[in-house]
C-alpha cells in the first residue's frame, strides 16, 4: 500500500503547549482512524495536513507533495469534512455542493451534475433542493461529507462525521464512509469513538496528549488474547464455571451470563468442550476474545524522553 501522509518529527507547540511532540507517521491509502481524547493533537494534525498552521518542527508530506512548499497544491487533492456547523443554512444542499465543485476546479455545469450525483450518494437526492436549515443533524453531515467528495479528492479529511447522530444516523454514516474505499478515495477520519474505527477501518493511528500512542493496521491491534467466551445461556453460566475452575482453569463470569476462561493450549480448550458436553449444556457461542482498541488506547505508554 502507498501511504498518502507521511511525516517526520512533526512538532506543533502553542505557548504553553505541545499539540504534538516529534510524531513520525506513515499513513497508507485506506480508511485509517485518527482516534485521541479531545486535546490528543487531532485538529493541530488536521490543520497541518491542509497548510493551515506551519509546523514548530519536522516535515509532512500528503500524496507526496511536501505542504510546506506547495500548500495550495495539497489542498487540491484534499476533501474536508469539518466537524462545526459551516453551513449556509439558507442555502440548498445542490447550491452548496455544487459551489463547492467549482471551488475544486469543475466547471459549473459539471460541478451541478456532480453535485447531484454525491447528493444522490449521501441519500439526499429527493432534499437537495430544500435549504440545509431544515435539515436534521444526520441531513447536515451527509451535505458535509457530499460538498467534500464533490471534486474528487484523493484524500478525504472525516472530522467527528458521527458527532451528534442518534444510533441508526450513525451506522448508516458509517457506512457512507466504508463505501468510499471503492471510489479510490484515501479517509482520514478523525474520532474519539473507538467502534467506529473498528468498524470501517483498516489501520489505525493513535494520538494521547500529543504522542504517537500506536500506528498499525487494525488486526494487527486486535489480537487474541489466550481468553475465550463461552455462552452456554444464563442458566448454565455457573454450573460451566465452577467445573471449569474444578479442572484447574482459570474463569471469570460476564455480566451478560458467558463465561471467559483463559486456555493456553488446544487441550485446555478441549476441555472447555468436554465441560459443556458432560453437563449437557447448549453452547450458543465459543469464540476467542480480541484485544480492544480500548485495551490497546489505554495500555501504559513509556514516558516521554527527557530532552
Amino acid at each position: 500500500m502507498t501511504n498518502v501522509v507521511r511525516a517526520r518529527g512533526l512538532t506543533k507547540t502553542y505557548p504553553g503547549v505541545t499539540a504534538l511532540d516529534a510524531v513520525d507517521l506513515d499513513i497508507p491509502d485506506g480508511r485509517v482512524g485518527l482516534v485521541g481524547a479531545n486535546g490528543a493533537g487531532k485538529t493541530t494534525l488536521f490543520r497541518l495536513l491542509l497548510g493551515l498552521a506551519r509546523p514548530t518542527a519536522g516535515t509532512v508530506e500528503v500524496c507526496g507533495i511536501p505542504v510546506a512548499d506547495d500548500p495550495l497544491g495539497v489542498r487540491r487533492r484534499i476533501g474536508y469534512m469539518p466537524e462545526h456547523e459551516c453551513l449556509p443554512l439558507d442555502q440548498t444542499a445542490a447550491d452548496i455542493v455544487s459551489t463547492f465543485g467549482e471551488l475544486g476546479g469543475l466547471p459549473p455545469r459539471a460541478a451541478r451534475q456532480r453535485a447531484s450525483e454525491v447528493l444522490d450518494l449521501v441519500g439526499l437526492d429527493e432534499a437537495r433542493f430544500r435549504p440545509v436549515g431544515g435539515f436534521s443533524t444526520g441531513m447536515r453531515q451527509r451535505t458535509k461529507l457530499a460538498q467534500a467528495i464533490v471534486a474528487g479528492p484523493d484524500l478525504l479529511l472525516l472530522d467527528e462525521p458521527t458527532a451528534g447522530l442518534d444510533p441508526s444516523g450513525r451506522e448508516e454514516m458509517l457506512a457512507l464512509v466504508a463505501r468510499l474505499g471503492g471510489f479510490g478515495i484515501a479517509v482520514l477520519l478523525a474520532t474519539h469513538l473507538l467502534d467506529d474505527v473498528a468498524s470501517v477501518c483498516d489501520h489505525v493511528v493513535m494520538l494521547d496528549g500529543g504522542r504517537l500512542v500506536a500506528d498499525a493496521s487494525t488486526e494487527s491491534l486486535l489480537q487474541r488474547t489466550g481468553t475465550v467466551t463461552v455462552d452456554v445461556g444464563p442458566g448454565g453460566s455457573a454450573a460451566l464455571a465452577s467445573a471449569l475452575v474444578g479442572r484447574g482453569l482459570t474463569v471469570t463470569t460476564g455480566e451478560d451470563g458467558t463465561v471467559e476462561v483463559t486456555v493456553a493450549t488446544g487441550a485446555e480448550l478441549d476441555v472447555v468442550r468436554d465441560a459443556v458436553a458432560d453437563l449437557s449444556l447448549p453452547l450458543y457461542r465459543l469464540t476467542n476474545r480480541l484485544t480492544s482498541l480500548d485495551e490497546v488506547f489505554f495500555r501504559p505508554q513509556p514516558p516521554a524522553p527527557v530532552s
